[in-house]
């Protein structure tokens, strides 16, 4: 607890915390198509294929927003930035809620929730700037934790869904923007960390580097493989197992909270042990779990459990390795953080889209499973490759920050 106290003293702590409520209400919104999918499947009557890229759009739109939001970010400051989308995501809730009739409006719809999930690089440089370098991984895992409003969403918006409707979540979603509005505005405080006199090359000087692209396609499994699959599991479980709505939402909440709760446990452990470490194991374990998975499509409890050990191992990836991007991109960071994010996200809507073709190609979710398996393994091999040169320039042995 001592320790704890310390860290927030550190830093800014009601950053921090705004930060992580700002998040949270972000993801949230990011995985509702995929939290109501059981209902929006049942009233459009869509086939396999079309249920994968209704819910990939909100993620590959969201990859795509976050560069640019990061990049405003680093002009206007992040708490603006902040302020400036919470204020789209309400404009897109409205749309939810008056315009979706059909299915070319509901896939309109997904690209409005893609605003969500333009927060990430921003939220992760607002709430970890204020703390040394020392620190920033544990920081940026507590923001991270944010990606606990999926667990929130997939839980809350099914029983809402089948009490109002599932049209009228939007609606409630739009009205609820108010209060991480409010929080921001009182609590949070804009960071000094970040070079403002930095040209925009310098700026987007990780889109050039294979470092930047090394991050990124890494992130592509463990960001991407967490939120493809929290946005496809309710569908999956529905379908596969014949679960109500609801259960399915709350199978996917087990998993969900694992991936949001383990994600500061990645941060923390990296600060000590090093996230290139820690990404070592946690590519393996992603890659051995997804393959029992595609073993286990009888049985409910195995399944669970294997997608539940997966989504920790994730959640510790990612808070792995944002606790290196700040020590290889530190002056840079919010931008740095939203071209990885960006690229990382784009990997996330592989997952409903393979699952969703696996299904109606060939009779079967599995090979959607093995697919991720497969992108796992590659990238734990580039990463044996790539970290014996961070460790002779930026990083410590294992990825600890120097000094």
């Amino acid at each position: 607890m001592a320790g704890f106290k310390a860290f927030l003293k550190s830093g800014h702590a009601p950053t921090l915390f705004a930060a992580f409520f700002y998040f949270t209400y972000s993801f949230f919104i990011w995985v509702l198509n995929g939290a109501m999918a059981p209902f929006i499947s049942e009233d459009f009557h869509l086939t396999p294929a079309q249920k994968g890229l209704m819910l990939s759009i909100p993620i590959f739109a969201g990859a795509l927003m976050r560069f640019p939001l990061g990049l405003l970010a680093q002009y206007i400051g992040r708490k603006k930035a902040t302020l400036v989308e919470m204020a789209m995501i309400a404009v897109a809730m409205a749309y939810g809620y008056f315009a979706v009739k059909n299915y070319n409006d509901l896939l309109a719809m997904g690209v409005l929730l893609g605003v969500a999930g333009a927060s990430f690089g921003v939220a992760m440089s607002l709430g970890s700037g204020s703390f040394p370098a020392k620190s920033k991984g544990f920081a940026m895992g507590i923001v991270g934790a944010g990606n606990i409003g999926t667990a929130v969403c997939v839980l809350v918006a099914p029983p809402l869904a089948l009490a109002y409707g599932w049209t009228t979540v939007y609606g409630m979603a739009a009205l609820f923007v108010a209060v991480p509005m409010v929080v921001m505005i009182v609590f949070a405080q804009e960071p000094d960390d970040l070079d403002k006199h930095a040209t925009f090359r310098q700026h987007i000087a990780c889109l050039f580097e294979k470092d930047g692209w090394a991050f990124s396609l890494i992130y592509v499994v463990t960001f991407g493989g967490f939120i493809g699959l929290a946005s496809f599991l309710p569908t999956y479980y529905y379908d596969q197992f014949g679960v109500s709505k609801v259960q399915a939402g709350q199978l996917t909440m087990l998993a969900a909270f694992m991936g949001a709760v383990l994600r500061v446990f990645g941060g923390w452990i990296s600060d000590r042990f090093g996230g290139i470490n820690t990404l070592n194991v946690v590519l393996i374990t992603v890659a051995t779990t997804l393959v029992l998975c595609s073993l286990s499509t009888s049985s409910l409890p195995a399944t669970t459990l294997l997608v539940m050990l997966c989504f920790a191992a994730l959640g510790a990836g990612n808070g792995a390795l944002f606790q290196l991007v700040p020590l290889r991109w530190p002056t840079t960071t919010a931008v740095a953080g939203s071209m990885i994010g960006e690229i990382g996200a784009l990997g996330g809507s592989l997952v409903p889209t393979s699952m969703g073709f696996s299904k109606q190609m060939i009779g079967t979710y599995a090979y959607g499973f093995v697919f991720f398996a497969v992108l796992a393994i590659v990238m734990f091999f580039m990463l044996r490759v790539m970290q014996l040169r961070w460790t002779r320039t930026w990083a410590e042995k294992g990825g600890r920050a120097r000094g």
